[in-house]
């Protein structure tokens, strides 16, 4: 999974990139641009099943599974023209498979905003304008190209569609609530920013963390409206929480707040849930580990994470349920009471599902 954060400059997209990295330093300051080539840092999957297995496997080795969070250099008016750091910025947009906004929701005239105000929604329209150009132009381009001279009826169909997209943008409408599924599948080979799915990340001072403020409801409203996602995060709470080494103590700072998880947690739910991403887990002597696939993949898939020629070569899947693997005290154990399942090429995978492929090439 690999996630952009994106917004205007100084809104604290690098405080909160290190915040939620906790090793990666991203340089933040007060200044437009101080990001300016992209900061990359894979993170690992908090997911509290994977230590559950491990005291059951006792393997020799523990991996999780890993998001990728990529700093993009702040956007300004006319970056789809080039202006700022434009046509570099939106090509590293275009490379992610989903987008967290972060918004400036607090005010502080110690931090400097590049438009000398606080409006969350003026803010979100900069961007999803200089997107939505930068879109337009491409569809349009394709459009042209073929619009003439349609080659097959597949051809037709994509000209009403690339029409259809430049007419929806244009009017400011967001392509994922006007396009059908199948109508998107026709567009992913233009690698568009606006079909890529959205969390807008409201950044607040401390006192808003628990239950927001007047500018993080605008935004919740705005949102809605777009078929959007939002959480409330106060990048400062987050950086303070990422200096501490004890789980125990990062708990009991939270709970002070009255918070219950880490930002970094409730960041990479809200991707994997944007993205259908669930969790299958390996387990033995030497190692256990996630891997991360899209819901409703099925078992010839999933093993194909782990190796092509697992999936190539697919006969069988020996599956347990999390919940029996833990139940049961192991494989063994689960064997014993006939949790054990043998799946074929059609099982859909299900989240938490403990799996040994058997395979031939």
């Amino acid at each position: 999974m690999k996630c952009g954060i994106i917004g205007l400059p100084n809104v604290g997209k690098s405080t909160l990139f290190n915040a939620l990295c906790e090793n990666e330093q991203a340089l933040a300051a007060n200044y437009p641009f101080a990001t300016i080539d992209p900061n990359t840092a894979l993170v690992k999957v908090p997911d509290g099943r994977l230590k559950d297995i491990t005291e059951i496997a006792k393997p020799e080795k523990v991996i999780p599974a890993v998001f990728e969070i990529v700093d993009i250099a702040g956007l300004v008016k006319g970056a789809s023209k080039g202006e700022g750091l434009g046509n570099a910025f939106l090509t590293h947009i275009r490379s992610v498979d989903a987008l967290f906004h972060i918004v400036r929701c607090f005010d502080d005239n110690d931090i400097q905003h590049v438009e000398n105000r606080i409006d969350p929604i003026q803010d979100i329209g900069i961007i999803d304008t200089e997107l939505a150009l930068s879109d337009i132009e491409i569809l349009d381009r394709n459009y042209q190209k073929i619009k003439k001279f349609p080659k097959n009826d597949d051809e037709k169909k994509k000209v009403e569609i690339l029409k259809k997209s430049i007419d929806d943008l244009s009017e400011g409408k967001s392509l994922l609530t006007t396009l059908s599924i199948e109508e998107l599948v026709h567009l992913e080979e233009y690698k568009l920013i606006s079909t890529k799915p959205v969390v807008f990340i409201c950044n607040v001072d401390e006192s808003s963390a628990q239950s927001g403020n007047h500018y993080t409801k605008i935004v919740e409203d705005y949102a809605k409206e777009k078929g959007s996602e939002v959480l409330i995060v106060s990048a400062k709470i987050e950086s303070e929480i990422s200096q501490i080494e004890e789980e125990s103590e990062k708990q009991e700072f939270l709970e002070s707040l009255g918070l219950k998880e880490t930002g970094l947690k409730r960041v990479i739910k809200k991707g994997y849930e944007i993205l259908n991403y669930i969790n299958f887990f390996t387990a033995g002597e030497k190692e256990v580990r996630a891997w991360t696939i899209v819901k409703n993949d099925t078992a010839p898939l999933a093993a194909g994470k782990i190796h092509s020629d697992m999936e190539k070569g697919f006969i069988r899947a020996e599956t347990i349920s999390f919940k029996d693997f833990i139940a049961y005290k192991g494989e063994q154990g689960a064997k014993e009471k006939g949790k054990l399942r043998l799946e074929g090429k059609d099982y859909i995978v299900k989240d938490g599902d403990v799996m040994h492929f058997l395979f031939n090439v």
